[in-house]
């Protein structure tokens, strides 16, 4: 499956925006309404999902739907 359909899907669970509706510029607190709990259980299931490790300091500098992708996709092929 495609990474970032598959990365928007996961998104979608913890948000009332549609997969479609989506854009890699949404900030995930401003636009998307996460909280840091939110934010923090989105990590975990990124985790399992695409089999990588994230460390807090890179998570900091996430605040968009893109940011998130380019990590995983660097995490991935690290």
């Amino acid at each position: 499956m495609d990474v970032i359909k598959e990365f928007k899907e996961i998104v979608a669970q913890y948000c009332e925006v549609s997969v479609e509706d989506m854009t890699e510029g949404m900030r995930f607190r401003e636009d998307l309404g996460f909280s840091s709990l939110d934010f923090m259980s989105l990590l975990g299931e990124l985790e399992d999902t695409f089999d990588v490790e994230i460390e807090q300091e890179e998570a900091m500098h996430v605040q968009t739907i893109g940011d998130a992708i380019e990590m995983i996709n660097s995490l991935q092929e690290g």
